[in-house]
């Protein structure tokens, strides 16, 4: 089990190096602010691999208005246009992202009309193109939504190496669970509060609290089993407290991609739901993974379990660095 727990450590920090390295989702909103017309705003990130065009392209009908802008993003190439649609509203329409498939990352791409009607898709290299439809149903919010949610989780290596850390501080099955638990129950609590407008708190304070809460777990990790900290001890209250804190993290991406006026519960619930069922998964995986390298690779050394701590600890700390560099500029 420690040996493979190591290895997958070692797969979250490659995974984490490559979003350190400019790889993150692209995103396209456009917003209407008069019938036919629309502001839009494109987002990417300043690094790309080499000899890769990430770009918006939009339905031949639509006419800019307006020269792109470029804001300062730091990290981020941003970019703010307007363009006239026509009447339609783009209903029927396609929008597309060019390289996806050559860049290999997801772009969000997200449509708000002027009565608040709003659409969401992932896109990537399978499906690089979207279909605005006329009025989203019901199942294409809870799908778009439940994407998003999945698609949250598993591009998130700080929160997965939460969840991964807290799989090697508890070992007996019910504790587990409990733990599990209480860390999706807070996550819930301060997602829907802060999506709701009840718990408004700055986005680049809350990604330090989170790598610092990943490297306080791993410190924990490091301690002698006969000596445990208060962490040990009462895994599940830890779990709570520092799902309160992951919860807002989940908050900031989801302000970020909007709520359909007339579904806000709905989406908010689809998207949660999309956040879980990832986690479920990656909960899974490794325990199947330990189950299997138990039965096949046999017993670790005792030195072994620190090598996936010290991998998330190392981690932890540079994102700690990373982030309060940003924070302070």
């Amino acid at each position: 089990m420690t040996r493979l727990a190591g290895a997958l450590a070692l797969l979250l920090a490659s995974i984490a190096t490559i979003h350190a390295h400019g790889l993150d989702p692209a995103s396209l909103t456009l917003h209407e602010t008069a019938p036919g017309v629309f502001d839009v705003h494109w987002r990417e990130s300043a690094l790309r691999l080499p000899g890769t065009d990430v770009r918006p392209v939009l339905p031949a009908g639509c006419r800019e208005t307006s020269a792109p802008r470029a804001e300062d993003g730091g990290d981020h190439v941003t970019l703010r246009w307007t363009v006239d649609c026509g009447p339609g509203a783009l209903a029927g329409e396609t929008l597309r992202i060019e390289d996806l498939d050559a860049a290999k990352i997801n772009a969000l791409v997200s449509v708000t009309r002027l009565d608040g009607e709003a659409m969401q898709a992932v896109l990537g290299p399978r499906r690089p193109s979207f279909d605005v439809p006329a009025h989203p149903s019901a199942l294409d919010v809870v799908r778009g939504y439940v994407t998003l949610g999945i698609e949250h989780i598993l591009t998130g290596p700080d929160h997965l190496l939460f969840v991964f850390g807290l799989l090697l501080l508890v070992s007996a099955s019910r504790l587990l669970v409990r733990t599990i638990t209480a860390f999706t129950l807070g996550h819930s609590i301060t997602l829907t509060l802060a999506v709701l407008g009840f718990a408004n708190v700055p986005a680049r304070p809350t990604e330090v609290l989170i790598a610092a809460s990943v490297l306080l777990l791993a410190v924990e990790l490091a301690r002698p089993a006969a000596t445990p900290g208060l962490l040990g001890r009462v895994p599940w209250v830890m779990a709570l407290a520092f799902g309160l804190l992951h919860g807002l993290g989940f908050a900031g991406a989801l302000r970020e991609i909007g709520l359909p006026a007339g579904d806000v519960p709905l989406a908010l619930a689809s998207f949660n739901a999309g956040v879980e069922i990832g986690q479920i998964a990656f909960v899974a995986v490794v325990l199947a993974v330990g189950w299997l390298g138990a039965r096949v690779v046999g017993p670790a050394p005792r030195w072994g379990r620190l090598v996936p701590v010290y991998t998330m600890g190392t981690l932890a700390a540079f994102w700690c660095y990373q982030r309060l560099a940003v924070f302070l500029e």
